[in-house]
């Protein structure tokens, strides 16, 4: 059995004005790194990968994490041309649109971008070549760290699910004969 534990980034300058980020290259917020500086991580991983962004890398620096696998599949989710608009922003712009788009659950797909959906697909497509006996680390974002939480729980994102995917918390999963179970949240705060 595997154990994947899954932390979304420190928070940056975007998430505290409630931007979508998306493939946005945005750095670390100063908040965001002195949050992640006072994280307390499992010290038994066997090995932790990390986003393309940036602000996956730099959490993973400030973690003291030397040996990450930088890993395509744990971009966050591709936003297109919502990117760097708040979700009142898009609402002002097209009502209606947006009406119709947030009913689409795992489905939702941006104008030139991704759907949950498909998420989900490349980082499950990732899980099966891990090594079965490990304990693995994922630095990443919150619509992959989603994507997976969908998979784990046959979430359709239609509805707000119980857990909140947070900056403080990683989340860790058990994946075992091709099953994904969500097993519980872990406060990374010392």
């Amino acid at each position: 059995m595997m154990h994947i534990l899954f932390l979304r980034h420190g928070i940056t300058e975007w998430n505290i004005q409630k931007k979508l980020q998306g493939r946005t290259d945005i750095a670390l917020a100063d908040a965001g790194k002195s949050q992640v500086l006072s994280w307390n991580i499992p010290a038994d991983i066997t090995q932790w990968y990390v986003s393309p962004l940036m602000r996956a890398r730099q959490t993973a620096e400030l973690l003291g994490l030397k040996d990450c696998l930088v890993c395509p599949a744990l971009i966050e989710m591709n936003w297109g041309d919502w990117e760097g608009k708040t979700l009142d922003d898009l609402r002002k712009i097209n009502a209606s649109a947006m009406l119709e788009n947030e009913d689409q659950g795992l489905d939702l797909q941006p104008p030139g971008g991704e759907t949950p959906r498909q998420v989900g697909q490349r980082v499950h497509q990732w899980m099966l070549a891990l090594p079965e006996q490990a304990y693995i680390g994922a630095i990443t974002h919150k619509g992959v760290i989603r994507a997976v939480l969908s998979l784990a729980t046959d979430w359709d994102m239609k509805t707000r699910h119980k857990v909140k995917i947070r900056h403080d918390t990683g989340y860790l999963f058990s994946w075992a004969a091709g099953k994904l179970e969500f097993k519980k949240e872990i406060v990374l705060c010392r």
